[in-house]
């Protein structure tokens, strides 16, 4: 059987999230109906990672993280918790972006939202204060600037400049009268919530549960399964 699949998500005090994470995963089943989806949170929901890893302590799964770049819990809290339940680093999938899945979710939510197919967009991600996170969420803007064919600023909703509103007032300052902000987010919650006050004219909604979220989890599942009986043939 193949392993598991643990996705793990970052979490939020908002139900919608998780039923938008847990609509994600049922997607991923019917894509691929033989493998065993589970699903834990990093904070604020449960289960947690370590009861999820506990209950699956047997099963030594693969920990797919529903994280749009990398960050702290990718370099730091993910591979703890694999060393504390005896898991090897090969057993962690890479970070869902950047990637043109993600570009390709991003630009149908902006069309589902109405989207002028001429207007500049501002691309919203959550924001960290670490650089391999931001650099991240520039590349998804490159990515999505390609696919849309017209410009994307990056934005971040936290620790880092320009900021959504920032950026939006930025572009209608120089005579875009509207704008389009895509939300570089899963789920609803507080960044989505606050993506949708910008002034902009229109906004994407979160990307769960696009299926090409979905097609993207699979595939970072199946590079970090590779890796894993790699290193077991070696």
């Amino acid at each position: 059987m193949p392993p598991v699949l643990l996705a793990v998500a970052h979490g939020s005090r908002d139900p919608a999230a998780a039923t938008s994470i847990r609509a994600l995963l049922r997607t991923v089943r019917a894509l691929r109906p033989e493998l065993t989806v589970r699903c834990c949170f990093l904070d604020l929901a449960r289960p947690t990672l370590a009861e999820a890893l506990a209950r699956l302590a047997d099963a030594r799964p693969v920990l797919v993280p529903l994280l749009l770049g990398t960050g702290y819990h990718l370099r730091v809290d993910l591979p703890a918790a694999l060393a504390d339940a005896g898991l090897p680093r090969t057993h962690l999938a890479p970070a869902l972006g950047p990637h043109p899945l993600l570009a390709e979710a991003l630009a149908d939510r902006l069309t589902e939202a109405g989207a002028a197919p001429e207007a500049p967009v501002v691309l919203a991600g959550a924001g960290s204060s670490d650089p391999t996170a931001l650099a991240d969420t520039a590349r998804t803007a490159e990515l999505l600037a390609a696919r849309l064919g017209r410009p994307v600023t990056p934005a971040h909703l936290s620790a880092a400049a320009p900021t959504p509103h920032q950026a939006v007032a930025a572009l209608h300052a120089a005579g875009h009268l509207r704008v389009a902000v895509a939300g570089y987010l899963l789920s609803p919650g507080h960044f989505a919530r606050r993506t949708a006050t910008t002034a902009a004219t229109w906004t994407g909604a979160p990307l769960a549960p696009h299926p090409a979220v979905a097609r993207l989890l699979l595939h970072r599942y199946d590079q970090a399964r590779t890796a894993t009986e790699l290193r077991t043939a070696a």
